[in-house]
């Protein structure tokens, strides 16, 4: 009790000192843990990913089309249960800045294999009824107000001109992880358009999504459905969906890298910031620790004062600087919603922050404590003015 009482008192005998310390670290633990929750968002789509669904697409790359006809090839294959499809619209709503998810796909289908995306079912009926009709997350319509009955028109930049749709359904996420950024609508409707205005685009999709009976059959079904389409002039590539969106998350894989760095290199910062304020207080107190070892402590009593302090000031900061990543996660949900829908601290995240900021008091301690700890009796009593 002498000894954390006496640790409690030398961290706050320079108060300016230890508040800059404190505020130091907690600034850089709540950006370490934004830096790494970030990080973590990155890979949100591959772990919410579904071991029982499969992606086909052309196997050249995602921006060529497949035949529409593949999808009564693919039903057939054993261990398939259900087929849809669908192709990215990439439509802009009034300007460049609204730009989101669109997607074309066969509504019923899809409906059945994403059952993530919740809709009230007199939606869902509407939706599948109205060739028109189209979906969109709630996020969304909250961002331009749209109600069920609107019409939104979508600029087209892969199908040219502009796209009418009626808004017939307003769907959320089963659980926080799923996008809600996105806008649905029948594949139907832009294929018949595209037959009358573009033949040639006509009757092809961008890829199959492939709903498994077994899911330990994945690899078995990817290489029956590729052995399907071998030698074709449009040739495919079947995958996991976790794999599907890791080729996603590869494309950035160097941004990733360096968010990684960043974030450690915020906490090396600190590190040194910190081990300078303990060897200033160290050398202050060079005096006291030879006093305390004449009146019979040990080096290990005096390391542990030195290191209790260094701790104390790491773990209060790192306390705060945890506390305050949750307001500020929010903040950036709130204000960037449109880039990140969905900002979650996790506790995984809030561990990594505990174990940096005690990692920062330990080393930072190191060189004071060993200074304070091997100091000569004789040597530091001559400090004594």
């Amino acid at each position: 009790m002498f000894m954390l009482r006496l640790i409690a008192r030398n961290v706050f005998r320079h108060k300016l000192r230890a508040l800059l310390t404190i505020t130091g670290v907690a600034v850089a633990i709540l950006a370490f843990g934004l830096l790494r929750t970030l990080v973590g968002l990155w890979y949100l789509g591959v772990e919410s990913s579904s071991a029982s669904r499969l992606i086909t697409r052309n196997a050249i790359s995602l921006v060529f089309f497949l035949p529409i006809s593949y999808k009564d090839k693919i039903r057939h294959v054993p261990g398939v249960k259900i087929v849809s499809y669908g192709s990215w619209f990439g439509g802009i709503y009034i300007n460049e800045k609204n730009f989101f998810a669109s997607f074309s796909v066969e509504p019923t289908s899809y409906l059945q294999l994403y059952p993530e995306f919740v809709l009230p079912p007199d939606q869902q009926k509407a939706f599948i009824r109205d060739r028109k009709g189209a979906v969109v997350g709630r996020p969304l319509a909250e961002r331009f107000g749209w109600k069920v009955g609107d019409t939104v028109i979508l600029k087209g930049t892969i199908y040219p001109g502009e796209w009418a749709f009626t808004v017939r359904g307003i769907f959320h996420g089963a659980h926080k992880n799923v996008d809600e950024r996105q806008f649905f609508f029948h594949w139907d409707y832009v294929n018949e358009t595209i037959r009358r205005t573009v033949p040639r685009r006509a009757d092809l999709t961008g890829f199959y999504m492939i709903g498994l009976a077994n899911p330990d059959q994945a690899a078995t079904v990817s290489a029956a459905i590729d052995g399907l389409f071998k030698n074709s002039l449009a040739e495919t590539l079947t995958e996991t969906e976790r794999a599907f969106q890791m080729g996603f998350v590869s494309m950035t894989e160097a941004i990733i890298t360096a968010i990684e760095i960043v974030s450690y290199m915020v906490i090396l910062i600190i590190m040194v910031v910190t081990a300078n304020t303990m060897a200033m207080t160290a050398r202050e107190r060079i005096a006291e620790y030879a006093t305390l070892k004449a009146l019979g402590f040990g080096a290990r009593h005096i390391a542990g004062i030195i290191w209790g302090e260094s701790l104390a000031l790491s773990l209060a900061g790192g306390a705060i600087g945890i506390i305050l990543t949750f307001p500020a996660a929010r903040w950036v949900e709130s204000a960037l919603s449109q880039f990140f829908p969905f900002f979650h601290v996790s506790a995984h995240t809030v561990y990594l922050d505990l174990a940096a900021a005690a990692i920062v008091g330990t080393v930072a301690a190191i060189f004071p404590t060993w200074r304070g700890a091997t100091i000569r009796i004789a040597e530091g009593l001559r400090r004594i003015a």
